[in-house]
């Protein structure tokens, strides 16, 4: 994932910013506790994830899911998928796993959410057929989607299928930096119960706006294939252990960096740092023997 690479990570202050205020007044909302934990990898693709899969795996998905609880699906943003396939990729992985898939690009940046009931309702159709595997969909908006657009974001929101649990990420900076507007589209968010997805990139720290609108926490971590990368899981460790203690029902954290092979490596020391802190046991990913890397 290029999306955020500096140059010289070193540069970067990795600070993670202070909560936006209305944060933990929208965690004390959730009364039932934790439910569920997805942590994962971007895509599957043995050509990425270089040394995490055994010689001779013949099957990328199956093998992925024997290592990983979720996958943030980016596969559906390049072609409309189809209810046989999503069937397909259901019935490679065990019954705890979880799939985030991206909405098609044909929605976000082709059609930029103009006239966009039937890609929308085609997209809906087949994901749904992920049944209990389906963890959330999300949106990923253009870079040059702007908040002189806003009407059709609140068109979108409005209309999106209720029963199908909805992420957005937004990314140009004047959604960010227009407090009015920023405040307007959170509010938005909140009453439809649309999560409002934090990036964690070095060239884009205003995405780190820490402003979250569900108790469901949808993180995109994009290391930057720097030892500040440990140093950066271990400070949102922190900082998820605090929203777990004012309500966090939810966590979706997916681990990118701009050379992915090195994703499987961070998941791992992600995950055994999560377990040592908060006494759970998700298995910790392996690489493959004489795979790439060490994990710690």
């Amino acid at each position: 994932m290029k999306f955020g690479q500096v140059e010289d990570p070193s540069i970067i202050d990795f600070t993670l910013p202070k909560d936006h205020p209305r944060t933990k007044e929208i965690l004390s909302q959730n009364k039932k506790g934790l439910e569920n934990i997805s942590i994962g990898c971007a895509k599957w693709n043995k050509t990425d994830l270089k040394g995490f899969y055994p010689r001779g795996t013949k099957d990328e998905l199956t093998y992925y899911a024997t290592q990983f609880n979720s996958i943030e699906l980016n596969a559906t943003f390049y072609g409309m998928p189809t209810p046989e396939q999503v069937l397909t990729w259901k019935e490679k992985t065990p019954d705890h796993f979880k799939f985030f898939p991206k909405i098609t690009n044909t929605v976000s940046h082709f059609r930029r959410l103009i006239d966009v009931t039937e890609p929308v309702t085609q997209f809906a159709t087949s994901v749904i057929n992920f049944g209990d595997k389906l963890g959330m969909v999300f949106l990923q908006l253009h870079d040059n989607f702007k908040p002189k657009d806003y009407d059709r974001l609140e068109k979108f929101v409005k209309d999106w299928p209720k029963e199908i649990p909805l992420g957005i990420e937004l990314r140009n900076t004047e959604w960010f930096t227009n407090e009015d507007i920023f405040n307007t589209t959170c509010e938005l968010f909140e009453s439809h119960n649309i999560s409002n997805i934090i990036v964690d990139t070095a060239g884009r720290r205003d995405m780190l706006h820490m402003r979250l609108t569900t108790p469901n926490v949808f993180i995109r971590y994009v290391g930057a294939n720097a030892e500040s990368d440990y140093t950066r899981l271990t400070d949102w460790i922190e900082r998820l252990t605090e929203w777990k203690k004012e309500g966090l029902q939810n966590l979706y954290f997916f681990v990118h960096q701009n050379i992915e092979k090195a994703s499987p490596l961070l998941s791992a020391y992600f995950i055994k740092k999560l377990n040592e802190e908060w006494g759970t046991d998700i298995k910790i990913p392996e690489m493959a023997p004489g795979g790439t890397g060490s994990l710690f």
